[in-house]
């Protein structure tokens, strides 16, 4: 049997990012031989991806890359399982990759980004070993690439947790950060009315109509109440009809016409939108195994 050198488990540690006593187990089992201990550290990472795999990942951040001409860039939102990795270096160096991918690059969607090369791997090869790294899931959930018509502006807020991408035309920077926090503040769902889903504004219209019937008012009169509640809506969820956040004398619209600016198109992520969080309660999860471990030691 060949002795392990603490030399050696830092070389393979180097070369793997594995810990470090899943270094000093991997050169056992191979006896000293680096490569040979690389190879089974290699399957038990992604034997561990595999199984984190499975598990919610609903907190993360998003990232964003605007190259030097501000005419194309890309935001992305990737996932993790807890706050604390979300802050995690290699975790936020990953994320940052990406983004910058997904913006060089022509990638149409998440899977084609995740089959894309990165650091002599692809990203899906990388997101696994940093899953066998850090021991949670790491989950790249979704991406915008937009080419701008004018330039494009960034506004990341609570820790990466919020991001907007904006494409904005005329004014100057100043606006365009300003056009960018009041996304991130307000959040619309769209650019304009026009922009707005079918489905949502008729939702909104059938919970007026039901509204507006409870009222005992003729025809006529429920009809324009709910024309009323719609276009009400409309103004509320569209970032060019909302009251703009830093002076609600004025919409968004008017300011920018203001400025002889135009807001061409946005993308506004919040980390977790529409997920479920993962909700551990640490103590229960602490006793829970402190009865199991003493219900193991208790003789049969």
């Amino acid at each position: 049997m060949a002795e392990i050198t603490a030399g050696m488990v830092r070389d393979l540690r180097d070369k793997t990012d594995a810990p470090m006593m899943e270094c000093k187990k991997a050169l056992t089992e191979a006896d000293g031989d680096l490569a040979k201990a690389e190879e089974i550290l290699r399957i038990k990472l992604g034997n561990k991806a595999s199984k984190a795999s499975s598990r919610v990942a609903a907190e993360g951040i998003v990232a964003i890359f605007v190259a030097p001409d501000a005419k194309t860039g890309a935001i992305v939102e990737v996932n993790c399982e807890t706050d604390f990795v979300a802050k995690n270096e290699d975790f936020l160096a990953f994320a940052a990759n990406v983004a910058k991918l997904a913006a060089t690059g022509n990638a149409a969607d998440v899977a084609a980004l995740s089959a894309s090369a990165l650091d002599g791997s692809t990203v899906e090869e990388v997101r696994k070993r940093l899953v066998g790294k850090i021991g949670e899931n790491v989950s790249l959930r979704r991406f915008a690439r937009l080419a701008a018509t004018g330039k494009l502006a960034t506004y990341i807020h609570g820790g990466a947790k919020v991001g907007v991408l904006i494409d904005v035309a005329g004014g100057d920077e100043a606006l365009a950060k300003d056009i960018a926090m009041h996304i991130a503040a307000i959040k619309p769902v769209a650019l304009s009315k026009d922009e707005i889903p079918a489905d949502l504004i008729k939702r909104e219209r059938d919970i007026a109509v039901a509204k507006a019937a409870e009222s005992g008012k003729p025809a006529n009169i429920v009809e324009k109440m709910v024309e009323g509640s719609v276009q009400k809506f409309l103004k509320e969820v569209t970032l060019l009809g909302q009251p703009f956040v830093k002076d609600d004398k004025q919409t968004v619209e008017q300011l920018l016409k203001g400025k002889n600016a135009t807001v061409h198109s946005f993308k506004l992520y919040v980390v977790g939108e529409g997920l479920e969080k993962r909700k551990d309660d640490f103590v229960a999860e602490v006793m829970a195994q402190a009865k199991q471990a003493d219900r193991a030691a208790q003789p049969s």
